[in-house]
């Protein structure tokens, strides 16, 4: 992991092998922060910024030597994609730092000096570098990330700056495991092993562990998770992650949907359709690297972590289109669909977290590929009840991911009778995403409850964008431990 450093040192003195300015776009980009420069040097770096033709753009990281009057030999001029006097939220810069460290993967130490004034900012700097600053390399050791960030900032010895940047770092580690999990081949992380890498990065914390395997899992009444396992020769597992401080204001429950591979099963998927199907775990990668994260940081709130992992697979053991389940809590489903196995594995983990009367139930999974005719594949969406909805969805914006609220019309539900069950696991195909939240309220017992659809956004098929890297995203994790001390700080 890239390591973070605050630093106030005069943009004369810094010596490190790449200097990152922001530049503005319009009509007349500029280079910014850079009025304490001497004259000379600042008017070096503005010739230099025009005879290459900076636009400011998002995602331009431009690279050019560095000019006379600088200490460093490499001088990177990172677009914000604002032009003008406009304000840079905390969203543009960090898109700008991550365009930057993703930009200059191989290089050893690179120091960013955009525009900061607020801890708020330098958080927001330090998140992004980091972010930016990712590569995979569970198969091939070939993309080396920054090894190292310095961020300037005026108040760098503040407690306050550097308690937001340690903060950054934090959520940067999470996101990144998040990352790692999803982008491991399904041969590697299946149920199994998926529960004991949970064990193993929960060693050394306060976090408990409990697990049930597919025995135990049958012998609870846990239809759905068994149903959705039955397929594969690695059977399913259940996890529990428990964060418990003293004086917890609140419980909140976290629940994850982990197919670590889907095929569809006997509703087999087209071939070019399972090429993605390793990231089906991104939701149980989310919630368990955010209880990891609550836990570092001391949330004060009790968190409970439910990851449903099961692998969907075709085979002569496989459910069947018309078998019925019956989910934990004993409500019976007519699976009509093998396919849609997530709001399956999804229920059976709804019950058992709300059997310990959390204060609010959140699910978060790669759910429907709805969700992507709705919304596209860079913002997710947010169904449930009103008060817990609109706590998932102002997380989001504080935290800089794109979540948006969906309603749960009870026109859609009966499109989900059957006569053979209490529901079935599909309905109108139209709306598919509102119905697959509507199927998993029936599992809530009326408890305040959200579910976070991220299908799209947590895998990236297209090119690298600002700090969000090819393949697993890591979507989701900033929301959710935002919206975790958001409710420590209000003592909800």
């Amino acid at each position: 992991m890239t390591n973070v450093e605050l630093i106030s040192t005069p943009l004369t003195k810094i010596r490190s092998d790449a200097l990152v300015l922001a530049t503005t776009s319009g009509d007349a980009p500029s280079v910014l922060g850079i009025a304490d420069l001497p004259e000379a040097a600042r008017a070096a770096v503005e010739s230099a910024a025009a005879v290459v033709g900076v636009t400011g753009a998002l995602d331009e990281v431009v690279k050019v030597p560095a000019p006379t009057g600088l200490a460093v030999p490499l001088l990177v001029l990172t677009g914000t994609g604002v032009s003008g006097d406009a304000a840079l939220t905390g969203e543009v810069l960090r898109r700008a730092a991550g365009s930057a460290t993703r930009q200059l993967s191989g290089t050893e130490t690179v120091t960013l000096a955009l525009p900061i004034t607020s801890a708020h900012e330098a958080a927001a700097v330090a998140e992004g570098a980091l972010l930016g600053a990712y590569a995979f390399s569970g198969y091939s050791g070939s993309a080396t990330p920054v090894a190292h960030v310095e961020v300037r900032a005026a108040d760098a010895k503040d407690s306050a700056t550097r308690a937001a940047v340690e903060r950054a770092a934090v959520v940067a580690t999470a996101v990144h495991g998040v990352r790692d999990l999803v982008n491991t081949a399904p041969n590697d992380l299946y149920p199994a092993t998926f529960a004991d890498k949970a064990k193993e990065l929960a060693k050394g914390t306060k976090i408990s562990v409990s697990v049930l395997d597919d025995e135990a899992l049958r012998s609870g009444g846990y239809g759905g998770l068994t149903g959705v396992g039955q397929g594969s020769v690695r059977g399913p597992r259940l996890v529990k992650l428990e964060w418990k401080p003293r004086k917890a204001s609140a419980h909140y429950a976290l629940v994850g949907k982990g197919i670590t591979f889907d095929s569809g099963g006997l509703s087999i998927k087209p071939a070019k359709s399972m090429e993605t199907m390793k990231s089906d775990m991104a939701g149980a990668a989310a919630v368990l690297h955010t209880v990891l994260a609550a836990a570092r940081l001391g949330v004060g709130v009790r968190v409970t972590g439910w990851l449903a992992l099961a692998e969907n697979m075709p085979s002569a053991t496989a459910q069947r289109p018309s078998d019925v389940i019956t989910i934990r809590g004993g409500r019976t489903v007519e699976v009509l669909n093998t396919d849609a196995e997530g709001r399956l594995v999804l229920a059976d983990a709804l019950v058992a977290a709300g059997e310990e009367n959390p204060d609010a139930l959140i699910d978060i999974a790669t759910l429907t590929g709805a969700q992507m005719v709705a919304l596209g594949n860079q913002v997710s969406a947010v169904m449930g009840t009103d008060d817990v909805r609109a706590e998932v969805v102002a997380a989001a914006e504080a935290s800089g991911e794109q979540f948006w609220p969906m309603p749960l019309p009870e026109e859609l539900r009966p499109s989900m009778k059957t006569p053979v069950a209490d529901i079935a696991n599909i309905g109108d195909r139209f709306g598919g995403m509102l119905v697959a939240g509507l199927f998993l309220q029936e599992f809530t017992d009326g408890k305040p409850w959200a579910h976070l659809d991220i299908a799209g956004p947590s895998f990236n098929e297209g090119g690298p964008r600002h700090y969000v890297p090819k393949g697993g995203t890591g979507v989701g994790v900033r929301t959710l431990l935002q919206l975790l001390e958001g409710a420590a700080a209000n003592g909800r």
